[in-house]
């Protein structure tokens, strides 16, 4: 058995970095992920400048810019990080793609409002030659990264049965409310990508959904679960369950996400740290490794922030080396075509195949 490595190694650190948006996300997570990492954030822009200001000094960037236009604009910014909403991020990136003096775009998930858009982005950054990667950032969260490499090392034998389980609820952003499609393509849209970063291309996906009573704008897709069979044989099951209980004074919430993965030869089972803010947890057996008795290794890194470092330093990577970034935009095509199938699932009731897209 190899070493265990939860957190990516920070190869480059160099490369320019203007941000677009300054919202938590980006504020609280992003920005204080590269300032521990050592990455240079040159400039910041907003949809109002005095929040990209607030978000500037507390960070030490040093130029805010008016407009996400004059961001893009400032020839010194060789990466483009955009955390908007996503039915304007695809214009914030075709306009980065049209920039001569960037080099790479690190757009935030989902991808697009649809499909359609996903795939014509992505066919627009290979026509420019601008390297355009994605930030599923779960893949980077530690337990995610030590399971994906136990089962590379055929600890756990032959995949047969993952589950990712979430009661937990999240804090669902005001643009959110125009949009007809709530939790898979928000939250869903991590598991669904983790699972296919694990054990490779779905064959088809079956979802059920029903509204959230917490959440008062209107949305069909509240509380999900989804089944999906995988080219390998893979049986696995998501549950994406924002309400959680009544979350009130008084009332002792359990929110937590877990994990299991079942093989021929162990299995793992593990903790995504997120809703309690601690370090994310993975415990596994193996026939092969451990004599059927249970380790745990443990680290001290979290999924919010430090996992968004190992995303920027992909793309710090790949503009510094010319090779494509670990998480590319083609590969994310296939994630939103399984966050589409699963959509399309739930309106037409039925187990949807992947095959039915054209990609």
């Amino acid at each position: 058995m190899t070493e265990l490595v939860p957190d990516a190694a920070i190869r480059v650190r160099h490369h320019t970095i203007g941000a677009i948006g300054a919202g938590a996300i980006m504020a609280d997570q992003q920005l204080t992920a590269y300032g521990l990492a050592g990455f240079p954030v040159t400039a910041i822009a907003s949809r109002t400048r005095a929040h990209a200001t607030e978000v500037a000094t507390r960070h030490g960037i040093a130029t805010v810019h008016d407009t996400p236009s004059d961001l893009i604009a400032d020839p010194r910014i060789e990466i483009v990080d955009i955390a908007f909403p996503p039915d304007q991020q695809p214009a914030l990136i075709r306009e980065a793609l049209a920039a001569p003096h960037v080099k790479a775009v690190l757009a935030q998930k989902p991808l697009a409002l649809t499909l359609d858009e996903a795939i014509a982005l992505r066919d627009e950054a290979a026509a420019s030659g601008t390297i355009l990667s994605v930030n599923q950032n779960m893949r980077y969260d530690q337990s995610v990264r030590v399971l994906k490499q136990l089962l590379d090392d055929g600890a756990l034998g032959e995949p047969v049965f993952a589950a990712i389980d979430m009661h937990a609820v999240p804090h669902w952003q005001t643009f959110l409310q125009g949009y007809d499609r709530l939790t898979i393509a928000n939250m869903g849209v991590h598991h669904l990508d983790a699972l296919r970063y694990l054990f490779g291309e779905a064959e088809e996906i079956s979802t059920a959904a029903r509204t959230d009573p917490r959440t008062s704008f209107a949305h069909t897709d509240g509380i999900a679960a989804s089944m999906i069979r995988f080219e390998n044989g893979v049986l696995a099951t998501t549950r994406e369950d924002v309400w959680g209980g009544p979350r009130e004074e008084g009332y002792d919430s359990d929110f937590f996400i877990s994990w299991r993965v079942e093989g021929t030869a162990g299995a793992a089972k593990g903790t995504i740290g997120w809703p309690n803010g601690e370090p994310s947890t993975l415990s596994y057996a193996s026939t092969a490794s451990t004599g059927g008795a249970w380790v745990t290794p443990s680290w001290d890194t979290m999924w919010f922030p430090h996992a968004f470092a190992g995303v920027m330093e992909q793309v710090q990577y790949a503009v510094e080396t010319g090779e494509d970034p670990a998480l590319t935009v083609a590969d994310n095509v296939k994630t939103m075509a399984l966050v589409e199938a699963s959509y399309t699932s739930l309106v037409e009731k039925r187990a949807v195949r992947l095959d039915e897209f054209a990609l």
